[in-house]
Protein backbone atom coordinates (compact mmCIF):
# COMPACT_ATOMS: atom_id res chain seq x y z
CA UNK A 1 0.00 0.00 0.00
CA UNK A 2 1.40 3.48 -0.82
CA UNK A 3 2.56 5.67 2.03
CA UNK A 4 0.09 8.23 3.32
CA UNK A 5 0.85 11.71 2.06
CA UNK A 6 0.75 14.12 5.02
CA UNK A 7 -1.86 16.82 4.67
CA UNK A 8 -1.20 20.32 5.99
CA UNK A 9 -2.29 20.40 9.64
CA UNK A 10 -5.33 22.58 10.25
CA UNK A 11 -5.46 25.07 13.06
CA UNK A 12 -8.20 24.95 15.63
CA UNK A 13 -11.35 26.47 14.22
CA UNK A 14 -12.41 28.35 17.31
CA UNK A 15 -9.65 30.94 17.22
CA UNK A 16 -11.26 32.90 14.40
CA UNK A 17 -12.08 36.52 15.06
CA UNK A 18 -15.41 36.89 16.85
CA UNK A 19 -17.11 39.30 19.20
CA UNK A 20 -18.29 36.37 21.27
CA UNK A 21 -16.18 33.45 22.49
CA UNK A 22 -18.32 30.41 23.27
CA UNK A 23 -18.52 29.62 26.96
CA UNK A 24 -18.60 25.95 27.88
CA UNK A 25 -21.73 26.39 30.00
CA UNK A 26 -23.57 27.51 26.86
CA UNK A 27 -23.29 23.89 25.70
CA UNK A 28 -25.01 22.54 28.80
CA UNK A 29 -28.48 21.05 29.03
CA UNK A 30 -30.42 18.73 31.32
CA UNK A 31 -31.35 15.29 29.97
CA UNK A 32 -33.73 12.90 31.74
CA UNK A 33 -31.90 9.66 32.49
CA UNK A 34 -34.67 7.67 30.81
CA UNK A 35 -33.76 9.18 27.41
CA UNK A 36 -30.25 7.66 27.35
CA UNK A 37 -30.53 4.79 24.87
CA UNK A 38 -29.18 1.54 26.34
CA UNK A 39 -29.55 -0.45 23.11
CA UNK A 40 -30.27 0.40 19.48
CA UNK A 41 -33.67 0.02 17.87
CA UNK A 42 -34.13 -2.78 15.34
CA UNK A 43 -33.87 -2.52 12.42
CA UNK A 44 -31.26 0.17 12.67
CA UNK A 45 -32.90 2.52 10.19
CA UNK A 46 -36.16 2.58 12.19
CA UNK A 47 -34.56 5.08 14.58
CA UNK A 48 -36.27 8.45 14.72
CA UNK A 49 -34.71 11.29 12.73
CA UNK A 50 -35.21 14.96 13.50
CA UNK A 51 -34.81 16.91 10.24
CA UNK A 52 -33.63 20.52 10.37
CA UNK A 53 -33.73 22.74 7.28
CA UNK A 54 -31.41 25.68 7.83
CA UNK A 55 -32.65 27.71 4.86
CA UNK A 56 -36.35 27.23 5.73
CA UNK A 57 -35.81 27.16 9.51
CA UNK A 58 -38.14 24.17 9.93
CA UNK A 59 -38.14 20.96 11.96
CA UNK A 60 -39.69 17.68 10.88
CA UNK A 61 -39.96 14.37 12.71
CA UNK A 62 -39.17 11.37 10.55
CA UNK A 63 -37.20 8.10 10.64
CA UNK A 64 -33.74 7.30 9.31
CA UNK A 65 -35.29 5.07 6.65
CA UNK A 66 -36.79 8.27 5.16
CA UNK A 67 -33.30 9.64 4.44
CA UNK A 68 -33.36 9.06 0.63
CA UNK A 69 -36.35 11.40 0.35
CA UNK A 70 -34.24 14.32 1.62
CA UNK A 71 -31.29 13.80 -0.73
CA UNK A 72 -31.07 14.48 -4.44
CA UNK A 73 -29.49 12.62 -7.33
CA UNK A 74 -25.93 13.93 -7.54
CA UNK A 75 -25.56 14.47 -3.78
CA UNK A 76 -22.77 12.60 -2.00
CA UNK A 77 -22.75 10.99 1.44
CA UNK A 78 -19.38 10.50 3.10
CA UNK A 79 -18.86 7.60 5.51
CA UNK A 80 -16.14 6.77 8.03
CA UNK A 81 -15.21 3.12 7.45
CA UNK A 82 -13.10 2.71 10.59
CA UNK A 83 -13.79 -0.42 12.64
CA UNK A 84 -14.06 -0.57 16.42
CA UNK A 85 -11.43 -2.54 18.31
CA UNK A 86 -12.57 -4.70 21.23
CA UNK A 87 -10.66 -2.28 23.39
CA UNK A 88 -12.29 -2.57 26.81
CA UNK A 89 -10.18 -4.58 29.24
CA UNK A 90 -11.29 -6.55 32.30
CA UNK A 91 -8.84 -8.46 34.44
CA UNK A 92 -7.54 -9.33 37.87
CA UNK A 93 -4.25 -8.71 39.62
CA UNK A 94 -1.96 -11.69 39.75
CA UNK A 95 -1.49 -12.64 43.40
CA UNK A 96 -4.38 -10.71 44.93
CA UNK A 97 -7.21 -11.27 42.45
CA UNK A 98 -8.21 -7.60 42.69
CA UNK A 99 -10.45 -6.39 39.86
CA UNK A 100 -8.92 -4.16 37.19
CA UNK A 101 -10.69 -2.55 34.24
CA UNK A 102 -9.56 -0.22 31.53
CA UNK A 103 -9.15 0.56 27.86
CA UNK A 104 -6.59 -0.34 25.22
CA UNK A 105 -5.45 2.82 23.43
CA UNK A 106 -2.58 1.92 21.14
CA UNK A 107 0.27 -0.49 20.41
CA UNK A 108 3.22 1.84 19.69
CA UNK A 109 5.47 -1.16 19.14
CA UNK A 110 4.85 -4.92 19.05
CA UNK A 111 4.17 -6.32 22.50
CA UNK A 112 3.86 -2.92 24.19
CA UNK A 113 0.49 -1.37 24.81
CA UNK A 114 -0.67 2.04 25.93
CA UNK A 115 -3.65 1.49 28.24
CA UNK A 116 -5.82 3.34 30.73
CA UNK A 117 -6.54 1.32 33.86
CA UNK A 118 -8.36 1.71 37.13
CA UNK A 119 -8.58 -0.45 40.20
CA UNK A 120 -9.78 -0.21 43.79
CA UNK A 121 -6.17 -0.50 44.91
CA UNK A 122 -3.17 1.48 43.73
CA UNK A 123 -1.51 0.14 40.60
CA UNK A 124 2.29 -0.06 40.63
CA UNK A 125 5.14 -0.68 38.24
CA UNK A 126 5.88 -4.36 37.82
CA UNK A 127 2.39 -5.57 38.68
CA UNK A 128 0.85 -8.17 36.41
CA UNK A 129 -2.80 -8.27 35.36
CA UNK A 130 -4.49 -11.39 34.00
CA UNK A 131 -6.89 -10.45 31.21
CA UNK A 132 -10.33 -12.07 31.17
CA UNK A 133 -12.53 -12.65 28.13
CA UNK A 134 -16.24 -11.65 27.95
CA UNK A 135 -17.16 -14.97 29.60
CA UNK A 136 -14.82 -14.20 32.52
CA UNK A 137 -12.25 -16.79 31.50
CA UNK A 138 -8.46 -16.39 31.45
CA UNK A 139 -6.88 -16.96 28.04
CA UNK A 140 -3.22 -16.89 29.03
CA UNK A 141 -2.61 -13.18 28.37
CA UNK A 142 -1.01 -10.97 31.02
CA UNK A 143 -0.24 -7.26 31.16
CA UNK A 144 2.90 -6.24 33.03
CA UNK A 145 2.89 -2.57 34.00
CA UNK A 146 6.10 -0.85 32.94
CA UNK A 147 5.69 2.89 33.40
CA UNK A 148 3.17 5.70 33.69
CA UNK A 149 2.50 7.79 30.59
CA UNK A 150 0.25 10.82 31.09
CA UNK A 151 -3.02 9.43 32.49
CA UNK A 152 -2.27 5.89 31.31
CA UNK A 153 0.25 3.08 31.50
CA UNK A 154 2.77 1.52 29.19
CA UNK A 155 2.43 -2.24 29.60
CA UNK A 156 4.15 -5.30 28.19
CA UNK A 157 1.88 -8.04 26.90
CA UNK A 158 2.95 -11.50 28.04
CA UNK A 159 1.52 -14.02 25.62
CA UNK A 160 1.57 -14.58 21.87
CA UNK A 161 -0.15 -12.51 19.19
CA UNK A 162 -0.61 -8.97 17.95
CA UNK A 163 -2.82 -6.48 19.78
CA UNK A 164 -5.69 -7.20 17.39
CA UNK A 165 -5.50 -10.96 17.85
CA UNK A 166 -5.21 -10.69 21.64
CA UNK A 167 -8.13 -8.27 21.84
CA UNK A 168 -10.18 -10.56 19.61
CA UNK A 169 -9.85 -13.17 22.36
CA UNK A 170 -10.00 -11.15 25.58
CA UNK A 171 -11.27 -7.69 24.59
CA UNK A 172 -14.74 -6.41 25.40
CA UNK A 173 -16.84 -3.94 23.43
CA UNK A 174 -15.74 -0.41 24.42
CA UNK A 175 -19.19 0.96 25.19
CA UNK A 176 -19.19 4.49 26.60
CA UNK A 177 -19.53 4.45 30.40
CA UNK A 178 -22.83 6.37 30.29
CA UNK A 179 -24.50 3.44 28.50
CA UNK A 180 -23.23 0.94 31.08
CA UNK A 181 -24.42 3.22 33.90
CA UNK A 182 -27.84 3.74 32.30
CA UNK A 183 -28.31 -0.02 31.97
CA UNK A 184 -28.10 -0.49 35.70
CA UNK A 185 -28.97 -4.12 36.41
CA UNK A 186 -29.80 -4.93 32.78
CA UNK A 187 -27.65 -7.79 31.53
CA UNK A 188 -26.64 -7.55 27.87
CA UNK A 189 -24.29 -10.10 26.33
CA UNK A 190 -21.07 -8.61 24.98
CA UNK A 191 -21.68 -10.52 21.73
CA UNK A 192 -24.76 -8.34 21.13
CA UNK A 193 -22.89 -5.11 21.80
CA UNK A 194 -20.09 -6.30 19.54
CA UNK A 195 -22.64 -6.49 16.71
CA UNK A 196 -24.57 -3.34 17.61
CA UNK A 197 -21.53 -1.10 18.20
CA UNK A 198 -20.12 -1.51 14.68
CA UNK A 199 -21.36 -0.02 11.42
CA UNK A 200 -22.50 -2.45 8.72
CA UNK A 201 -19.92 -0.91 6.36
CA UNK A 202 -16.93 -1.01 8.76
CA UNK A 203 -13.74 -2.22 7.10
CA UNK A 204 -12.24 -5.04 9.20
CA UNK A 205 -8.81 -4.10 7.82
CA UNK A 206 -9.15 -0.65 9.40
CA UNK A 207 -9.60 -1.61 13.03
CA UNK A 208 -8.29 1.23 15.13
CA UNK A 209 -11.18 3.03 16.86
CA UNK A 210 -11.99 2.79 20.56
CA UNK A 211 -15.44 4.26 19.90
CA UNK A 212 -17.92 3.85 17.05
CA UNK A 213 -18.79 6.52 14.48
CA UNK A 214 -22.27 6.49 15.95
CA UNK A 215 -24.18 8.30 13.19
CA UNK A 216 -23.24 5.39 10.94
CA UNK A 217 -24.86 2.86 13.28
CA UNK A 218 -28.25 3.79 11.77
CA UNK A 219 -27.49 2.38 8.33
CA UNK A 220 -28.66 -0.99 7.01
CA UNK A 221 -27.66 -2.69 3.75
CA UNK A 222 -31.16 -1.94 2.46
CA UNK A 223 -30.86 1.78 3.21
CA UNK A 224 -27.42 1.95 1.57
CA UNK A 225 -28.88 0.24 -1.50
CA UNK A 226 -31.81 2.66 -1.72
CA UNK A 227 -29.46 5.63 -1.48
CA UNK A 228 -27.37 4.25 -4.33
CA UNK A 229 -30.46 3.64 -6.47
CA UNK A 230 -31.61 7.21 -5.91
CA UNK A 231 -28.36 8.56 -7.38
CA UNK A 232 -26.58 9.46 -4.13
CA UNK A 233 -22.86 8.85 -4.43
CA UNK A 234 -21.05 7.11 -1.57
CA UNK A 235 -17.57 8.34 -0.61
CA UNK A 236 -15.51 6.53 2.05
CA UNK A 237 -12.88 8.07 4.32
CA UNK A 238 -11.26 6.78 7.49
CA UNK A 239 -10.66 8.39 10.86
CA UNK A 240 -9.73 6.29 13.90
CA UNK A 241 -11.76 7.57 16.84
CA UNK A 242 -9.86 8.06 20.08
CA UNK A 243 -10.89 8.28 23.69
CA UNK A 244 -10.87 12.08 23.60
CA UNK A 245 -13.97 12.26 21.41
CA UNK A 246 -16.20 11.79 24.48
CA UNK A 247 -14.16 13.89 26.90
CA UNK A 248 -16.14 16.82 28.30
CA UNK A 249 -14.77 20.32 27.97
CA UNK A 250 -13.51 21.29 31.42
CA UNK A 251 -12.19 24.77 30.65
CA UNK A 252 -14.55 27.77 31.14
CA UNK A 253 -14.27 28.77 27.47
CA UNK A 254 -14.12 26.46 24.49
CA UNK A 255 -11.12 28.26 22.98
CA UNK A 256 -9.11 27.13 26.04
CA UNK A 257 -9.84 23.43 25.39
CA UNK A 258 -6.93 21.25 24.26
CA UNK A 259 -8.28 19.10 21.45
CA UNK A 260 -7.25 15.45 21.13
CA UNK A 261 -5.55 14.16 17.97
CA UNK A 262 -6.96 11.46 15.71
CA UNK A 263 -5.49 9.72 12.67
CA UNK A 264 -7.27 9.99 9.31
CA UNK A 265 -6.71 8.74 5.77
CA UNK A 266 -8.46 9.82 2.55
CA UNK A 267 -7.78 7.79 -0.59
CA UNK A 268 -7.02 9.36 -3.99
CA UNK A 269 -10.38 8.04 -5.26
CA UNK A 270 -12.17 9.85 -2.43
CA UNK A 271 -10.19 13.04 -3.11
CA UNK A 272 -11.18 12.82 -6.79
CA UNK A 273 -14.85 12.32 -5.90
CA UNK A 274 -14.80 15.26 -3.48
CA UNK A 275 -13.15 17.47 -6.09
CA UNK A 276 -15.84 16.50 -8.58
CA UNK A 277 -18.56 17.40 -6.09
CA UNK A 278 -17.02 20.83 -5.54
CA UNK A 279 -15.50 21.87 -8.86
CA UNK A 280 -18.03 19.99 -11.02
CA UNK A 281 -20.92 21.24 -8.86
CA UNK A 282 -22.55 17.81 -9.04
CA UNK A 283 -24.41 18.14 -5.77
CA UNK A 284 -24.19 18.63 -2.05
CA UNK A 285 -21.82 16.86 0.36
CA UNK A 286 -23.39 15.27 3.44
CA UNK A 287 -21.20 13.94 6.23
CA UNK A 288 -22.30 10.89 8.19
CA UNK A 289 -21.20 11.95 11.65
CA UNK A 290 -18.85 14.41 13.28
CA UNK A 291 -15.76 12.30 12.55
CA UNK A 292 -16.40 12.66 8.82
CA UNK A 293 -16.90 16.42 9.25
CA UNK A 294 -13.54 16.72 11.03
CA UNK A 295 -11.84 14.59 8.39
CA UNK A 296 -13.17 16.61 5.45
CA UNK A 297 -12.57 19.96 7.09
CA UNK A 298 -8.98 18.91 7.87
CA UNK A 299 -8.23 18.53 4.16
CA UNK A 300 -6.33 21.30 2.34
CA UNK A 301 -8.14 23.89 0.30
CA UNK A 302 -8.21 23.61 -2.64
CA UNK A 303 -8.11 19.83 -2.86
CA UNK A 304 -5.07 18.59 -4.77
CA UNK A 305 -5.25 16.97 -8.16
CA UNK A 306 -4.95 13.21 -7.69
CA UNK A 307 -2.18 13.18 -10.29
CA UNK A 308 -0.11 15.15 -7.79
CA UNK A 309 -0.56 12.54 -5.04
CA UNK A 310 1.75 9.60 -4.47
CA UNK A 311 -0.79 7.90 -2.24
CA UNK A 312 -3.61 8.55 0.26
CA UNK A 313 -3.81 11.92 1.96
CA UNK A 314 -3.88 11.99 5.72
CA UNK A 315 -2.21 12.46 9.05
CA UNK A 316 -3.21 13.62 12.52
CA UNK A 317 -5.95 16.17 13.10
CA UNK A 318 -6.74 18.13 16.23
CA UNK A 319 -9.32 20.31 14.52
CA UNK A 320 -11.87 21.77 16.93
CA UNK A 321 -14.94 23.08 15.12
CA UNK A 322 -17.05 25.55 17.06
CA UNK A 323 -18.88 28.82 16.39
CA UNK A 324 -17.80 30.76 14.41
CA UNK A 325 -16.71 28.42 11.63
CA UNK A 326 -17.01 28.57 7.85
CA UNK A 327 -17.32 25.05 6.47
CA UNK A 328 -15.14 24.37 3.42
CA UNK A 329 -16.57 21.08 2.20
CA UNK A 330 -19.55 19.96 4.27
CA UNK A 331 -23.04 21.14 3.29
CA UNK A 332 -25.07 18.99 5.68
CA UNK A 333 -24.74 16.10 8.07
CA UNK A 334 -26.42 13.19 9.80
CA UNK A 335 -25.54 13.07 13.46
CA UNK A 336 -26.67 11.73 16.83
CA UNK A 337 -27.67 13.70 19.92
CA UNK A 338 -24.52 14.44 21.87
CA UNK A 339 -23.34 14.85 25.45
CA UNK A 340 -23.54 18.30 27.04
CA UNK A 341 -20.33 20.33 27.24
CA UNK A 342 -18.74 18.27 24.47
CA UNK A 343 -16.76 19.20 21.36
CA UNK A 344 -19.32 17.20 19.35
CA UNK A 345 -22.07 19.53 20.51
CA UNK A 346 -19.89 22.54 19.65
CA UNK A 347 -19.49 21.20 16.11
CA UNK A 348 -23.26 20.99 15.64
CA UNK A 349 -23.62 24.50 17.05
CA UNK A 350 -21.15 25.71 14.42
CA UNK A 351 -23.39 24.29 11.69
CA UNK A 352 -26.84 25.38 12.90
CA UNK A 353 -26.14 28.16 15.39
CA UNK A 354 -26.18 28.06 19.18
CA UNK A 355 -29.75 29.37 19.66
CA UNK A 356 -31.15 26.92 17.13
CA UNK A 357 -29.16 24.10 18.73
CA UNK A 358 -30.75 24.81 22.12
CA UNK A 359 -34.22 24.94 20.58
CA UNK A 360 -33.69 21.68 18.68
CA UNK A 361 -32.42 19.81 21.73
CA UNK A 362 -35.36 21.10 23.76
CA UNK A 363 -37.71 19.84 21.05
CA UNK A 364 -35.94 16.45 20.94
CA UNK A 365 -36.32 16.04 24.70
CA UNK A 366 -39.99 17.07 24.55
CA UNK A 367 -40.59 14.52 21.76
CA UNK A 368 -38.80 11.78 23.73
CA UNK A 369 -35.97 11.19 21.28
CA UNK A 370 -33.36 8.67 22.43
CA UNK A 371 -29.92 10.20 23.08
CA UNK A 372 -26.25 9.36 22.63
CA UNK A 373 -24.48 6.46 20.92
CA UNK A 374 -27.39 4.01 20.62
CA UNK A 375 -29.95 6.78 20.22
CA UNK A 376 -31.84 8.56 17.45
CA UNK A 377 -30.52 10.83 14.70
CA UNK A 378 -30.63 14.38 13.43
CA UNK A 379 -30.39 15.32 9.74
CA UNK A 380 -29.12 18.84 9.08
CA UNK A 381 -30.06 20.15 5.63
CA UNK A 382 -28.52 23.24 3.99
Amino acid sequence: MPDVVPAPRPGTANVQMSKHVLRTDELDYQLPQALIATRPVEPRDSAKMLVISRCRDTIEHRHVRDLPGYLQSGDAMVFNTTAVVRARLLGRRVGTGGRVEGLFLDEPEPGRWLVMLRSNGRLRRGQQIELLDPQGRAQGHLLELLDRQAAGWVARVLGPGSATSVLDRVGHTPLPPYIRRARGDQLVADALDRQWYQTVYADAQQRGSVAAPTAGLHFTPDLLGRLEKSGVQRIDVMLHIGLGTFQPITSPRIDQHVMHEEHYVVSPDAIAALREQRTGRRGRIFAVGSTVVRTLESLPEPLPQTTALDGPLGGQTNLLIAPPYQFKYVDGMLTNFHLPRSTLLALVAAMIGLDRLKAVYHEAIEQRYRFYSYGDAMLILP
